[in-house]
């Protein structure tokens, strides 16, 4: 029995103990989620089509649908010095239509496909998982143990499918200290967003990719950090991670709200310094991709600076906004990444790329648009373009394939909420991204969602 399994079998027997006691039962809320997901998204570049490109993955056209339903228990807190709780998550996919030519995993590789688990190379007909938390507070402080979903510079969950990534460890927060909290924890294990099981851990060149080989994978990220709330308008931040084996990563951050005229700008400033840990260090098969043009395998150890600005100026409804970023360094950006589909916290993670390779630089624009200014609540939609260059690319055999490379994506969100009525709350969203590259051996992609959302308080 693991460690984390064997904290929930203690916090669920003294729970057995005192579930009567007041605030446990009476605090406790669980909600039933519906989504309802679809996702198409189609591979122009022409070489998506070729016979070699077939047998290593590529499709011509990825399109699945399906019914997501995500079940949370959050629990109160036992009385006394000491108070324990129990919190839960329960996960169901159905699959409403996917086919072989469809799947997005026509080689049958375990990562599965878009949106669903892969049976040879076939979407399963459904899937699930269930994760439990134990948890215990003490004054303002909180120790979890189990299933976690953190939101951290350096460790976010992906929910951009039918359900969402959770992780497997612990983590303790507290905010004893008036407008400071302090985080830290150990992941031990990932659950992809298309998977019913918990694997181990990794980074992009190192989970074997669309290879669909084993890959290099281990069982401890630690991390931790601070948010500093100077005054209502200045956040601080400090964060610190390490996946063992394979990197460090130093994060700072600055978020400040000016008011400035009719409108309030936001500043969003963003650093992370990442090296090597470990057998990245060393050992070829937990590199990472970059632009590395002396290593036999294309890959090489984690080295990259990256910084980034993001301004948003809202008024009257309208936001308009600007940003850049510049990936410094020999590696690409690294982050938790087991090959399923993972985000990161930067502000070029977008519905298709990533914009975060070795040596990129990469302008945005933004504008978004609350139509409750003109009488329709509920209804927003916004639109944002990227566009990064300077990317070099080298191959195995140490030959250059793209020499100040470039890529751009569009994206648009139209989303809306019921306000009123029989249907109060139910959410339609309509997400297009189109992404254009003359990067070597890399497709270009038009991806459309659309996702039907609600949400049913049970307690």
């Amino acid at each position: 029995m693991n460690k984390s399994t064997l904290a929930i079998a203690v916090a669920v027997g003294l729970l057995a103990q005192q579930a009567s006691a007041a605030g446990f039962i009476e605090d406790s809320k669980a909600t039933l989620k519906l989504r309802n997901f679809y996702i198409n998204n189609d591979n122009r570049d022409s070489e998506a089509g070729t016979a070699a490109n077939k047998k290593a993955g590529v499709q011509s056209k990825v399109e699945e649908w399906g019914q997501g339903f995500q079940l949370d228990f959050t629990s109160g807190y036992t009385q006394g010095t000491v108070g324990f709780g129990v919190d839960a998550i329960g996960l169901l996919g159905v699959k409403l239509d996917s086919s072989a030519g469809k799947h997005g995993n026509p080689t049958g590789a375990n990562s599965g496909g878009s949106v669903f688990p892969s049976d040879g190379n076939h979407a399963v007909d459904d899937f699930s998982s269930l994760g439990l938390t134990a948890k215990a507070k003490v004054s303002q402080t909180e120790l979890r143990i189990g299933t976690l979903q953190p939101k951290l510079p350096v460790i976010v969950t992906n929910d951009g499918r039918m359900l969402p990534q959770t992780f497997q460890g612990g983590q303790i927060t507290s905010s004893e200290f008036k407008d400071l909290t302090f985080t830290g924890g150990q992941i031990e294990h990932a659950k992809g967003r298309n998977s019913s099981n918990n694997e181990g851990l990794s980074i992009a060149g190192a989970n074997a990719g669309s290879n669909y080989a084993k890959g290099e994978f281990v069982n401890k990220f630690y991390y931790g950090g601070a948010d500093y709330k100077v005054n209502k308008d200045l956040l601080l931040q400090y964060y610190y991670g390490n996946l063992e084996d394979f990197y460090k990563q130093h994060f700072l951050g600055l978020v400040h709200n000016w008011s400035i005229g009719p409108g309030v700008l936001k500043s969003d400033l963003r650093y992370f310094n990442s090296s090597d840990d470990g057998k990245n260090g060393h050992d070829a098969a937990y590199y990472t991709s970059g632009d590395y043009h002396t290593q036999a395998s294309g890959k090489g150890k984690v080295d990259n600076n990256l910084i980034s600005g993001l301004f948003l100026y809202t008024v009257e409804g309208h936001t308009f906004g600007g940003g850049y970023q510049v990936s410094n360094g020999s590696s690409d950006f690294p982050f938790l990444n087991q090959g399923d589909g993972a985000s990161a916290y930067i502000p070029t993670d977008m519905q298709i790329s990533k914009f975060a390779r070795a040596g990129e630089r990469t302008w945005q624009a933004r504008y978004s648009y609350d139509f409750a200014k003109v009488g329709v609540p509920g209804l927003t939609a916004g639109a944002v373009y990227l566009r990064g260059d300077n990317i070099d690319t080298y191959n195995s055999s140490k030959v250059q394939t793209s020499n100040g490379a470039s890529e751009w994506e569009r994206d648009i969100t139209v989303a809306y909420v019921i306000q009123e009525g029989a249907l109060k709350n139910l959410g339609l969203t309509w997400k297009n991204a189109m992404w254009r590259n003359d990067i070597a051996s890399t497709r270009d992609q038009d991806e459309n969602r659309l996702i039907v959302s609600y949400s049913i308080p049970l307690l």
